[in-house]
């Protein structure tokens, strides 16, 4: 993943990133295909609502085969370490980077679920628990205070109609997130046999 570095690091995509290793006069420079990588996934991740920095220190941590400390991170990605910490422990809210020790340091180091499944069912649990959990209580109370006002009649259909939409895909969602790894890996190898299915 590394290679030998001796030039000062800028952050263009045709130069490389250098990452600092245990020996602190020595630095290391990202794979081309591992600084690409990084590079689009900060970029995806200001699209899903994360920061950049965090999509990127998830991508990074992700391709690491160690875990890095929070100074590693920040001279690899040329970014202040007090944004570091702060894009580390919204990571961690997530639940995809997690703090390990590391035998013979003392600073705290961190890794990225490895998992692409479970990192999935993860995610997939977060996001419903922030935005779909929240959505239906709000839409709950919409439908029962639109109840027995004619003038609010039309409301309370689309209303209604939006709470059973939600509620069904998140009853599904439910029932999906049960599914052992293994399991769910099957159902989506069979993707075009279940479509040609429902066609019959």
């Amino acid at each position: 993943m590394w290679t030998r570095r001796e030039k000062p690091l800028t952050n263009s995509t045709n130069t490389a990133i250098s990452v600092i290793t245990e020996m602190p006069d020595i630095s290391y420079s990202l794979l081309p295909v591992v600084e690409k990588f990084v590079l689009h996934w900060g970029e995806m991740g200001t699209r899903w609502g994360i920061s950049r920095t965090a999509a990127q220190i998830h991508g990074l941590l992700f391709l690491s085969r160690e875990p890095m400390n929070a100074e590693q991170i920040a001279k690899t990605l040329s970014v202040a370490r007090s944004n570091v910490s702060t894009s580390l422990r919204e990571l961690q809210s997530w639940r995809i980077v997690r703090s390990v020790s590391v035998l013979g340091d003392r600073t705290q180091h961190f890794e990225a679920m490895k998992d692409l499944w479970e990192m999935f069912r993860v995610i997939a649990e977060e996001r419903k628990r922030r935005e779909v959990d929240p959505t239906i209580t709000v839409l709950r109370e919409c439908v029962s205070e639109a109840k027995g006002t004619t003038s609010e009649a039309y409301a309370q259909e689309r209303l209604s109609d939006m709470l059973e939409f939600v509620t069904t895909m998140s009853a599904l969602y439910e029932e999906f997130s049960h599914v052992p790894p293994a399991a769910a890996k099957t159902v989506a190898k069979l993707r075009g046999r279940i479509r040609r299915l429902f066609q019959n």
